[in-house]
């Protein structure tokens, strides 16, 4: 049985929540599927914290993340849900490049202030620091699962249908509409079918439109419990020693229990996988180099992870996002690491894609990516 709808969106994380949430509000009819059943953690997009900030060592990437942030107080006041933790952000280490981070934060207008390790470590007790440190205080943690109900919420309440444990099985261009063909033996006949499905976009869209090398990683996350729980949470904190030794914790939220246990975690490397490969299974020379990195950097906490987790990366050669539309497919792997933050922009990009509203940011494009040069915008 075809069934006839405007736009499709397929995948219901961060990216494609936000999708359905910001193409509804349009009263597009929309439907939205997810193979998999609600608040599962099998992609990139479960879980009570991630770093939200307007830090990078980016223009681009500092600019958005303001609009974003707009876009999340307004998903805030509309689903009367608290998503933010706002307790300030750090960003340290000589491959972080302080300096840069400080100037593309005042080219913004972003009050910030720079500290010496001294002073730093002073100010938060319980961590150690190098070099000049960054603080900032539009950061701190983002709520994901609570955001992916509320902007799902939104959605269904301005018609969007919400289908979990529907599987798609292919997309097809037919003329220039698209088909979703779905497990079962259903299909959808949109007008535009965004694909949000980070892990599994390759093995859904790569025989059909271009992609650029992306590659697909299982993540740990740890969370150590704090020495003083009644302590003031920290703020989140970037600290990058060179490319390849890049480590982030912040304030664990519900994953980090009633003690509040700090999330640490390496940004790279990762263990390659693909979407429906990865085991679960924590590697144990991650363990030990991040429980090494806590008992060198983070006196405050307990050095024995209470708790641990998996995740998934899926990365392009530049850590840039994907988000482009080819004929009446919408690619939107907003990914690398670091599109959390950024979501609820997202889906208006890909809303704006999809009903040829506008475009997007040049380095987002299929045409950017084809040329690319390996990267690392980093967290």
């Amino acid at each position: 049985m075809a069934m006839d709808v405007d736009v499709v969106v397929v995948g219901c994380g961060l990216a494609g929540s936000a999708t359905a949430w910001a193409l509804a509000r349009r009263g597009v009819s929309v439907i939205a599927l997810e193979q998999f059943e609600p608040h599962h953690s099998r992609g990139s997009s479960h879980g009570s914290a991630r770093v939200v900030r307007r830090a990078y060592g980016d223009a681009l990437y500092t600019r958005l993340a303001g609009e974003a942030f707009e876009l999340w107080r307004e998903l805030e006041y509309r689903s009367a849900t608290p998503l933010l933790r706002m307790l300030g952000g750090l960003d340290f280490g000589s491959g972080r490049k302080p300096t840069d981070v400080a100037a593309h934060l005042a080219a913004a207008g972003v009050p910030h202030a720079v500290l010496g390790a001294a002073e730093a470590e002073r100010n938060w007790p319980g961590m150690r620091f190098e070099g000049d440190v960054v603080f900032h205080e539009q950061a701190g943690t983002l709520d994901a699962q609570a955001a992916m109900d509320a902007m799902l919420g939104l959605a269904r309440a301005d018609g969007a249908q919400i289908r979990f444990e529907r599987a798609v099985t292919a997309v097809r261009i037919e003329g220039d509409q698209a088909r979703v063909e779905l497990a079962g033996g259903d299909s959808l006949t949109p007008s535009c079918v965004v694909v949000a499905v980070g892990a599994w976009i390759e093995p859904l869209l790569g025989s059909l439109v271009w992609l650029p090398p992306m590659r697909v990683t299982q993540q740990q996350v740890f969370h150590f419990p704090r020495l003083e729980a009644s302590a003031p949470a920290w703020p989140s904190v970037i600290h990058v020693r060179t490319h390849g030794e890049e480590y982030y914790h912040l304030a664990g939220g519900r994953d980090g229990g009633p003690d509040d246990d700090r999330k640490v975690a390496e940004h790279v490397p990762g263990t390659a996988t693909r979407g429906d490969g990865p085991d679960g299974l924590v590697d144990p020379e991650s363990r030990r180099r991040v429980v090494a990195y806590v008992r060198r950097w983070l006196p405050g906490l307990d050095p024995s992870p209470r708790a641990e987790a998996t995740c998934l990366y899926t990365r392009t050669r530049s850590e840039d996002f994907l988000i482009d539309r080819s004929g009446p497919i919408v690619i939107s792997s907003p990914c690398s690491g670091h599109g959390a933050k950024f979501a609820p922009l997202i889906g208006e990009f890909n809303a704006r894609l999809a009903l040829g509203e506008g475009g997007v940011p040049s380095r987002f494009t299929a045409a950017h990516h084809a040329t690319a040069a390996p990267g690392a915008v980093s967290l």
